[in-house]
């Protein structure tokens, strides 16, 4: 499964990145705005949304370069390693 997490910290994008690869997920993290983030994106099965570490404009550019009818979109406002664990299980399982 291919995951793109947007929002989070800085300092956690190892950890997202562990964790996903325990769930043998791919994925990318974007915990900041680069100016080609929306052909970054590509079309995962799930995006996870850390709705408190991150903008408006990005939350709306990621929800405009994906494809609604292939991509689950998860909104937590919490951006823990054990939040993404549990988004992960839910989604797996």
């Amino acid at each position: 499964m291919s995951v793109v997490i947007v929002g989070g910290h800085d300092r956690m994008v190892g950890q997202y990145k562990k964790i996903c690869k325990n769930f043998s997920c791919k994925v990318k993290v974007f915990t900041q705005m680069k100016a080609d983030f929306n052909k970054q994106i590509g079309s995962p099965d799930l995006m996870v949304l850390f709705t408190s570490t991150v903008s408006h404009k990005m939350v709306k550019t990621a929800l405009s370069g994906i494809d609604d009818s292939r991509t689950d979109v998860v909104r937590c406002h919490t951006s823990s390693g054990n939040a993404l664990a549990g988004i992960l299980e839910n989604c797996q399982g």
